[in-house]
């Protein structure tokens, strides 16, 4: 998953963590009587509201199967974990025992040397349970770093009864999506397409679509602003300025749900994190209006991006053996089957999809053949650094302050200041 916690989640400050880290003389555990004991702290990266309810709540079942141990659950805002881990580990001052990260994420600590090595550790029990594209981001050097604990990737949310107002179905190409936005303007009155402008996150569906991409690394060369890539900025300003999609360039994710769960937009393009927070929306209450369709096609097919979250476990934890049995409930199959059956969330382990949560679940049934398909981005260490240029380029197409031709050459241009050597 990606994305979705905004500024106004609760911020996991660095004193509340000083406390309750793993470097902290208090949370050295011992496993020498054969009993997991100390703290384990965990940052949690989940949305606030929904997903972080049920995530702690499956954090306290570790505890009552290890009593001795005491899991410190802190909520830490999506938006700022990646720098706030970094900072912490680079100081040994601060660092959670166990993190949430975001799949771009784990190449970049493990090549910091802020992961521990998992291979022969608790926490990989029955690795060959796990969807193969789910652990490829786990994976550095010959080595595992973490473990896959959700895989997700994109579609259009729809709002049916707006769709049955506006008689159109849902959109398979980029032209569909312009032609019934224009049906829904024309009969209902409302935007068709709230189009998140300050994440370029949601920009890699008309990337990949288009038939681009950000980088090859096996060529070691930036692509984003070649032909494809120019025509992908020029898809999604064509979106905006046609009126088929509105934008916003601030504080992008309350806008966009709002928007979509008061019924100001008949779509939006999200994932399956993002269905536990739409269902709160009173156009939703009603869950059976909620419509979920893969994202639109581009030129050359459609593209939606693959993501998730993994469980990394911090290299300088003071109690490894109870961080490392702590990442493998969470990533178990009963903990991924009730996170299916509560959050919709897809599970990376198999056999979870055959748990009756997983089954009775239309989003992960919906989802799953998605993922199977879905783009994966390089695992690099700097997979998660592209986002930063991209995102001001991106939003200065979308709010007219730039074209996409110098939107794309500006964006290569920062990939090859900060991927030394590469075309």
């Amino acid at each position: 998953m990606r994305r979705g916690i905004t500024a106004t989640a609760l911020v996991a400050t660095l004193a509340l963590a000083a406390t309750a880290c793993g470097s902290d003389d208090e949370t050295g555990g011992s496993k020498s009587s054969g009993e997991l004991s100390g703290t384990v702290t965990w940052w949690d990266t989940s949305n606030v509201g929904s997903e972080d309810k049920v995530f702690k709540k499956i954090a306290e079942g570790f505890e009552k199967k290890h009593p001795k141990v005491d899991v410190k659950y802190v909520n830490v805002p999506f938006g700022e974990a990646q720098n706030k881990f970094k900072n912490a580990a680079q100081a040994n001052s601060g660092a959670p025992d166990v993190i949430r990260s975001e799949v771009a994420w784990t190449p970049e600590f493990a090549d910091l040397g802020y992961l521990a090595p998992l291979d022969g550790t608790a926490a990989l029990k029955d690795e060959g349970d796990f969807l193969e594209q789910a652990a490829a981001s786990t994976k550095y050097k010959g080595k595992t770093y973490a473990v896959p604990q959700v895989i997700d990737s994109m579609g259009i949310f729809y709002n049916k009864k707006m769709f049955k107002d506006a008689g159109v179905e849902p959109p398979a190409k980029i032209a569909d999506l312009k032609s019934i936005a224009k049906k829904i303007k024309e009969k209902t009155g409302k935007t068709g397409l709230y189009l998140r402008g300050d994440d370029s996150y949601y920009f890699l569906s008309f990337l990949y679509g288009e038939g681009g991409d950000l980088v090859d690394a096996d060529s070691k060369t930036v692509t984003v602003d070649n032909a494809e890539g120019t025509k992908a900025f020029g898809v999604v300003k064509d979106l905006v300025d046609s009126g088929a999609a509105k934008t916003d360039a601030t504080d992008g994710w309350e806008n966009m749900m709002s928007s979509f769960k008061n019924g100001e937009v008949a779509m939006m393009i999200n994932g399956p994190w993002a269905v536990a927070d739409t269902l709160t929306g009173k156009e939703f209450t009603d869950k059976a209006n909620l419509g979920i369709s893969t994202v639109p096609a581009g030129s050359a097919g459609q593209g939606a991006p693959q993501g998730g979250h993994n469980l990394g476990v911090y290299a300088g934890s003071e109690n490894l053996d109870a961080s490392y049995a702590f990442v493998e409930y969470m990533t178990s199959v009963e903990s991924q089957a009730q996170t299916a059956g509560e959050l919709n969330l897809l599970p990376t382990r198999t056999s979870a999809y055959a748990k009756k949560e997983a089954v009775d679940s239309e989003i992960v049934q919906f989802f799953k053949p998605v993922v199977e398909t879905a783009v994966e981005r390089p695992w690099i260490p700097e997979t998660g650094s592209l986002f930063a240029p991209l995102n001001v380029e991106y939003t200065k197409v979308l709010t007219g302050q730039t074209t996409p031709e110098k939107a794309a050459k500006a964006t290569g241009d920062s990939y090859r200041k900060l991927l030394k050597g590469w075309k």
